[in-house]
């Protein structure tokens, strides 16, 4: 019996989803009518025989089931992506190319810019954006495949060169109605380890910088592992429970109020945003432009 491989247009909707914490936000992305949204999902869901989204009237959500599924069309589209580099690349005649590879929080909610700038300064160039957790960035940085990473991760594997481009923290958020909202005091160390948090998945920067942070004491089994900051951040205002987050991943829900933050005694949360390649020490080329860009870009904000 043939199989029927689901359309890659469908597969980027769904993984929109996940990233934007909704199916009416993912359909604006992808320029798609919201009933034709929805008839796109279920024609995937009826193919693939998985229930993908969990709706209600006041929006539509992802399913535990098509949290998995989503993973897993990133990872064709991604694929797909490389074969139409690939194919781009057997041209005879190319332009210069850069390839960037970018941690999740750093791709949604700085690259945009930095990519934008850089386009104004490089009209000659193209650049093509691959978008993973940090733990894939080192890999793709490592076997060749991109001239250079952006990522949040507080731990660099050997071999590689990198270099500070921006600062970042991350911070305690809870939805508006939940208990700790109105705590007057910070927490404690050990109450945040011992208390089921919503978590990334093991490898991204996020991640490890939480748990680097907390190695020292026992941790609670994680609340719910989740392929994105964007499913985070909307399982989070949905009332599932309380997550540790980039204040750049937040910091439009903070201001509205539809976020708290909170204090922890003690614990300190800052880090650093690092460009990483591989090769001479010295990065050159329209990557070493880029990265010459993004640093000046962060000194003149922080400024």
């Amino acid at each position: 019996m043939s199989r029927r491989f689901p359309d890659l247009n469908d597969l980027e909707l769904l993984v929109g989803v996940d990233d934007h914490g909704s199916l009416s936000a993912a359909s604006r992305i992808v320029d798609m009518a919201q009933p034709n949204a929805s008839r796109t999902i279920k024609k995937l869901e009826r193919q693939l025989g998985v229930i993908l989204l969990r709706r209600s009237t006041t929006g539509s959500t992802l399913t535990p089931q098509g949290t998995v599924i989503a993973h897993w069309a990133r990872q064709v589209l991604t694929g797909a992506n490389q074969l139409i580099d690939v194919a781009e690349g057997l041209q005879v005649e190319r332009s210069a190319e850069l390839t960037v590879a970018a941690s999740m929080t750093v791709a949604e909610h700085l690259m945009p810019g930095w990519l934008g700038s850089f386009r104004q300064l490089h009209t000659d160039v193209k650049i093509h954006l691959q978008v993973h957790n940090s733990t894939h960035v080192f890999e793709r940085i490592a076997d060749g495949s991109c001239d250079v990473g952006f990522v949040e991760s507080p731990t660099i594997p050997t071999g590689l060169n990198n270099i500070m481009v921006a600062r970042d923290s991350l911070v305690v958020v809870v939805d508006a109605a939940h208990p700790w909202a109105r705590r007057r005091k910070a927490l404690t160390v050990a109450e945040l380890a011992s208390t089921p948090l919503l978590v990334r998945e093991p490898g991204s920067g996020t991640r490890t910088t939480l748990d680097v942070a907390l190695q020292e004491y026992d941790r609670a089994t994680p609340l719910l592992e989740l392929g994105s900051g964007a499913a985070i951040r909307t399982s989070v205002l949905g009332g599932v429970g309380p997550s540790v987050m980039s204040t750049l991943a937040v910091a439009d829900q903070v201001a509205s109020g539809e976020l708290r933050t909170l204090a922890v005694d003690g614990l300190n949360l800052d880090r650093v945003l690092r460009a990483v390649w591989r090769g001479p020490r010295q990065l050159g080329g329209p990557a070493g432009e880029l990265v010459k860009l993004v640093r000046r870009t962060s000194t003149s904000n922080s400024n």
